[in-house]
Parts: C-alpha cells; sequence; structure tokens
C-alpha cells in the first residue's frame, strides 16, 4: 500500500512513551508498519506567526503534491514505450520514494535550522514556484514538438492517396516543361491493375502509348505515371474515375519537395541534437524514413513496414534525453521539498496542539490495506486521551460538536497528515 500516515503525539523527555504506546498496539494486530520520523529542533517564533504558517504550509503542501503529479505523469508520457520502468525512474535523491520517506532526514544544507520557520517555508514555497515554472516551459515545448512530429507522422501514413510523396517520386518519373505533355499519377486498386494495363491507353484521346509505370505500391493499390496531352487531361480524369482509378492532384515542383525534405531533415536533425536516441531498433526506423525522404526509395514497394516507425520517432527522441533527465532531477528535488513540508506541518501543528515546551514524537505508518479502518480504531482508543471531545465525535459519528470541523478537514485527537504515493493514478 503506497499510502503512509504522519503521526504526532506528546511524548517524554526521551519521546520514547508515545512512540512504545502506537507501536506496540499496531504491530501486535499487524496493523501497520512503524518508523519514528525524525525533525529536527526548529526555531518556534510567536504563536500568530505559527497560526499564519500554518495555514500558508498547508497551501503549500497541495501545490508541491500536484506538481510532483505532473511531473511523475510527464515522465510516463515520456517513458510511453517503457511504461512499466516509470516507477524505478521516479527517486528521491538517489533512493525508492518509501526509502526516503521511511529514513527521513532533514537536509541542513538546504534548509537550515537556525533560520525562523517563515524563512524555511519560503525558501520551500520559492523552490516549488520555480520548479514549477520550469515544468510549464518545458511541457510547452515539449507539447510543441510532440505536434510537430505528429504533423509529420500524418504525412508519411496514410493510403497513396492522402500521404506525402516527397519521398517517392522522382524527376525522372515525369515529363517537365513541356508545353502539350503532362504526366499523372494514378492511384490504382491491387485488384484493378490488369484492367489498368489494359484500358489506360484508351480511357482519352492522345494519350501516350506504354507511358505508364508503377512508382510505389502499398497495401491496397500501387501508383502510376501515365503521360498525356494537356488538352485531353479533365477528360482523361473523369473516364479513369468512372473506372476507380484516382488521379492524385499532383504536379511535380522540385524546389518544394527539396524544401519539404529539407524540412522533414532539419526537423529530425534538431531533435537528435536535443534528445539522445539510445533505443536503436527505433533508431534504426527513424533514419530509415529521414533516408527515404532524402534521396528516395530504390524499389517500388513502399508499404505499411517502412511507415510504421513513424511514431516511433517520437518516442526514441524523448526516451532518454535532456527533457527526462530533468524530470527525473526536479522529480526528486520536488518530493524532497515536499516532504520537507509536511515535516514543517507537523512541527507546527504539534507545537500548536501540544503547547511549549516542544515534546512530541513524529511517527510514520504504513497501514495493512485490509486494517486501516481498524488501525484508525485502535489509534483513536490509544490517543483519546489527547482530545476527550474529538475522540468521542470519531467514535460517534452521529454527535455533532460545533467548531470541531475546521475548514472539512480530518481530524483526530493527535494530529495526523496523510502521504499517498499513488503519484501515477
Amino acid at each position: 500500500m503506497s499510502e503512509f500516515w504522519l503521526i504526532s503525539a506528546p511524548g517524554d523527555k526521551t519521546n520514547m512513551q508515545a512512540w512504545e504506546r502506537m507501536n506496540m498496539v499496531t504491530s501486535k494486530s499487524n496493523l501497520s508498519s512503524n518508523s519514528k520520523f525524525h525533525i529536527p529542533d526548529l526555531k518556534v517564533g510567536t504563536l500568530d506567526a505559527l497560526v499564519g504558517l500554518s495555514d500558508e504550509l498547508g497551501k503549500l503542501d497541495s501545490v508541491a503534491e500536484s506538481i510532483i503529479k505532473k511531473i511523475a505523469q510527464y515522465i510516463g508520457e515520456v517513458m510511453e514505450d517503457s511504461k512499466d520502468k516509470v516507477q524505478e525512474n521516479l527517486l528521491a535523491n538517489g533512493v525508492d520514494l518509501i526509502s526516503y520517506l521511511t529514513r527521513f532526514e532533514w537536509d541542513m544544507a538546504k534548509y537550515p535550522i537556525k533560520q525562523p520557520l517563515k524563512s524555511i517555508s519560503e525558501a520551500l514555497a520559492k523552490q516549488v514556484t520555480q520548479i514549477e515554472t520550469d515544468l510549464k516551459t518545458r511541457s510547452a515545448a515539449y507539447n510543441n514538438i510532440k505536434g510537430n512530429l505528429q504533423s509529420l507522422e500524418k504525412k508519411t501514413v496514410g493510403n497513396l492517396l492522402t500521404r506525402t510523396l516527397a519521398d517517392i517520386v522522382h524527376k525522372e518519373d515525369f515529363v517537365l516543361n513541356s508545353e502539350y505533355l503532362i504526366t499523372l499519377l494514378v492511384v490504382v486498386p491491387k485488384s484493378s491493375y490488369v484492367q489498368w494495363q489494359k484500358t489506360y491507353e484508351s480511357l482519352s484521346d492522345m494519350v501516350v502509348p506504354r507511358s505508364t509505370k508503377m512508382i510505389a505500391e502499398d497495401a491496397e493499390g500501387g501508383l502510376f505515371t501515365v503521360t498525356l496531352f494537356r488538352k485531353v487531361m479533365d477528360d482523361f480524369k473523369a473516364k479513369a474515375r468512372e473506372n476507380r482509378f484516382m488521379v492524385r492532384e499532383f504536379y511535380f515542383d522540385e524546389k518544394e519537395l527539396k524544401y519539404e525534405k529539407e524540412e522533414l531533415m532539419k526537423l529530425a536533425s534538431d531533435k537528435k541534437q536535443q534528445y539522445f536516441l539510445i533505443n536503436w531498433e527505433p533508431l534504426t526506423g527513424c533514419l530509415r524514413i529521414i533516408s527515404a525522404a532524402h534521396d528516395g526509395p530504390h524499389g517500388v514497394s513502399y508499404g505499411a513496414a517502412s511507415r510504421s516507425e513513424g511514431m516511433t520517432i517520437l518516442l526514441c527522441l524523448f526516451s532518454q534525453g535532456p527533457l527526462l533527465r530533468w524530470l527525473k532531477v526536479n522529480f526528486s528535488e520536488a518530493f524532497v521539498a515536499w516532504i520537507h513540508v509536511k515535516a514543517l506541518r507537523v512541527f507546527v501543528e504539534s507545537v500548536l496542539r501540544y503547547g511549549l515546551p516542544v515534546n512530541f514524537q513524529a511517527m510514520l505508518l504504513q497501514p495493512n490495506r485490509k486494517s486501516v479502518k481498524r488501525l484508525r480504531d485502535v489509534l483513536n482508543v490509544v490517543f483519546k486521551h489527547l482530545d476527550e471531545v474529538a475522540a468521542a465525535s470519531i467514535m460517534d459519528p452521529g454527535m455533532d460538536i460545533p467548531g470541531l470541523q475546521l475548514s472539512n478537514q480530518e481530524y483526530y485527537p493527535y494530529v495526523y497528515f496523510k502521504i499517498d504515493l499513488s503519484l501515477l493514478d
């Protein structure tokens, strides 16, 4: 179970009493796995400051958790081809999240405890806000790149009636710069190849005999050239359509085709520079498509096998590049900051709840999935002396006690915060 309960209760001089009492009753029935959660001696400040800080930390907690989930989901998105490995890439300070949480140690270098609580909170908020800002910028760039690559994919997939022909046709396939003659491209269904060869010369007058040639083929049909006089072009198109031969509206423009190829090459080159490719099988597919666009295929077959790698470009370009590295690094930074926010909240709430001098024990519980309700009941019994009114209300949900429900938040006799590590749900 990926849910943890971070709680605190007042203790004796060594804070052993609260820990031992809670640990004994929960472990005896296998209700939860427990560990101490160490929070250093922080500067308390004034009561007014603590009350205000409590509200600010609640908001910061929600923001930090939201950002962590967004980053985790983006990691899942850029690792689309390795979904089963996403969780192992969600690390905090180089270790898995549960290990970091159960062995939490305050980062004295990042968040010096000699500073006022307000200053620590502001440092955490600044860090989280900066990560959020950077994430928006990175995600916008990612979505833009993704959109461009999807547009490229749409051009290179589909049947011969709709896909781009830039990487299929060649100058020598056409009669160019002729005042009288023109070469058309006709898509012929596979079942009609024989009919095409028998009838294309007679579909209209002035068709050049033996001028047809198949230059590409997919699963549905073939792309044929045919040369005829310009003056009969409209008549030929009409007669071809009647016989289920579809003429592509395509005119060979060498400059336009060169521009399209260069754009495709430039996009692929830019992506290779920004995102290091380590998945060699998809890379082969990427290079095959780029090569085809640049040089043109040497055979007549251009089927699904050579086009199906299109979206793989997107996956391999982003699989292990700077974007993924940035997401992993900043996920760790944001997660560490989030847990420090949780620790601050426990400290502040414990002082507000239990008073001075500071003397409480923070504890981390991982409930057994089947024993959540039972664990809650046991904790309420163990700690009901801390707040008899709250405990009575919890034990009897029908009991209405004015002022107990604070902003519809969960309230128990002990300080309680939930930490949910189900970040990909």
